[in-house]
């Protein structure tokens, strides 16, 4: 199980974040599905009175019709335990005054209601799934080289994620492909960032070494919370592939099959 064989150190957790889309459970048509264990597995979770909070890197919904969509798989979860990247960059893009142009999937539009899209001054990107075409990368790539300061946020960095009928390429790959073009680096708004990690430590009124990160993407999820100070422990599901525990730079405190796993080790040494 364990990248060491002891868990001593789980006695320390007063709090648990868990990553969504590979953990909780798979996207894919209808919503996708939910990992076998998973929903019990949270519950019991919350039920120990461990404080758990929900980081994604979720950019294809609202925070509001992603836990509607959780919900129907069985996950009792409230939306304000939710922490997704685009709430974080609306604040981001009022407190600077930006107006962003939007290549986002269709559905996350509504979350920018309010927010002046007139005369782009900067190059928003998420997870938009076809809507990255070659026209609409294109135009995004108009706008920001076009810009005096090309200014460029991506909702996370991930290279790809699990659906039900296999990996899909993930945000990452695109922001790159606007990197190289326009010679700028992104501001990444989501996992990894360390910011976007202390809004959920501020909430959950914890310090980084009392909580334990539970994700599938090595990278963004384990190593993006073990540079806060916080443990982090990868399940064999989701985007998890074998190749991860030999990784040369990152490594899980501890490798567990899944959830239901991870729950049961935390719950034994709570």
């Amino acid at each position: 199980m364990a990248a060491g064989s002891s868990m001593e150190w789980l006695k320390s957790v007063k709090g648990v974040i868990l990553d969504c889309c590979g953990v909780l459970y798979d996207s894919g048509e209808g919503g996708g599905q939910a990992i076998h264990g998973s929903v019990d597995a949270v519950r019991r979770l919350i039920d120990s009175g461990l404080t758990v909070r929900f980081c994604t890197n979720e950019t294809q919904n609202t925070r509001e019709r992603f836990v509607q969509k959780l919900h129907k798989m069985g996950f009792d979860i409230s939306v304000s335990h939710v922490f997704s990247p685009a709430p974080a960059l609306i604040h981001i893009l009022r407190e600077r005054g930006l107006r962003p142009h939007l290549l986002v999937y269709d559905d996350l539009i509504p979350e920018f209601d309010g927010v002046d899209v007139s005369s782009p001054n900067c190059v928003v990107i998420g997870d938009a799934a076809d809507n990255f075409s070659y026209k609409n990368l294109n135009e995004a790539f108009r706008v920001l080289i076009g810009l005096e300061k090309p200014l460029l946020f991506s909702l996370g960095q991930g290279r790809y994620y699990k659906e039900t009928d296999g990996l899909k390429l993930d945000v990452g790959v695109f922001m790159k492909a606007l990197e190289y073009a326009c010679d700028v680096q992104a501001e990444v708004v989501g996992k990894p960032s360390a910011k976007f990690f202390q809004t959920v430590l501020n909430d959950m009124k914890l310090q980084p070494h009392e909580v334990v990160m539970i994700g599938d993407d090595l990278v963004n999820d384990v190593g993006g919370a073990q540079c806060c100070g916080m443990k982090g422990l990868q399940v064999r599901t989701g985007k998890y592939r074998p190749s991860d525990e030999q990784h040369p730079s990152v490594r899980a405190d501890a490798y567990v099959d899944d959830l239901a796993a991870a729950a049961d080790a935390i719950l034994t040494n709570h």
